[in-house]
């Protein structure tokens, strides 16, 4: 049995890349993060379909990474090419989105190293993501 996780969207988040999701893809967008939402609530077993991937913890919060498609695509999670980046909290059984994008939005030659700056430098007590 799956622990449920309460989840919210941070205000960054919100702010940058799912702003223009949400302008591309209008009410698919919203279906896919309604879905987003739902399987984050036991987010336990994205880690065992391997849909989830712990990057860094420490103590009962873990950064992990996971892959998305828009509904109504033909891509697969993999192939889209999105990505969603959470925190996850254990002991208060929350998931934070803290990042949601496409890897062609974060500039760079290393996805994850662009990604992790940018969640120390817009996120407080994330520091730890190195």
């Amino acid at each position: 049995m799956s622990t449920k996780y309460f989840v919210s969207i941070e205000k960054f988040a919100e702010r940058h890349f799912i702003k223009k999701f949400h302008k591309k893809y209008k009410r698919a967008w919203e279906i896919t993060m309604e879905t987003l939402v739902r399987e984050f609530q036991s987010f336990d077993v994205l880690f065992m379909k391997s849909i989830a991937e712990e990057i860094v913890s420490l103590n009962d919060i873990f950064i992990c990474k996971t892959e998305f498609r828009i509904a109504g695509t033909k891509f697969s999670r993999k192939k889209s090419g999105n990505r969603c980046i959470v925190a996850l909290n254990k002991k208060t059984r929350e998931i934070k989105i803290l990042l949601v994008y496409h890897k062609n939005d974060i500039g760079g030659n290393n996805e994850t190293v662009a990604w992790k700056k940018i969640i120390r430098e817009n996120y407080e007590g994330y520091d730890f993501c190195k």
